[in-house]
């Protein structure tokens, strides 16, 4: 029992929040180039600097990591959504068929 007493879980804590954070920046950089256009870059801009600005603040190393990992994660994104565009053109991708449509 002394071996698990001494086990540091924080770097698998950490890990476990980076993969996370890449999963889901991946789907909300598909779902976000789908319904809003390439043009929600902003969105990751604001929401990127959110997370860099909670984890220069928060005072627990765990939740503070993971903040930063999440906001770096939509700043990468920024990126990535124009990509999402271009893989939308090639075809990689489904078109959101509402999009470029004419109101009458």
């Amino acid at each position: 029992m002394l071996l698990f007493d001494t086990l540091n879980i924080t770097g698998i804590l950490v890990g476990a929040g980076a993969f996370f954070s890449i999963a889901i920046g991946r789907y909300i950089t598909i779902k976000a180039e789908y319904y809003f256009t390439k043009k929600f870059w902003v969105g990751f801009l604001i929401i990127g600097l959110i997370f860099i600005i909670l984890s220069l603040i928060l005072e627990s190393f765990i939740v503070s990591s993971i903040s930063g990992i999440l906001g770096f994660t939509f700043l990468w994104g920024i990126g990535e959504i124009i990509e999402q565009e271009k893989r939308v053109e090639k075809g990689w991708f489904p078109k959101n068929p509402k999009r470029g449509k004419k109101i009458k």
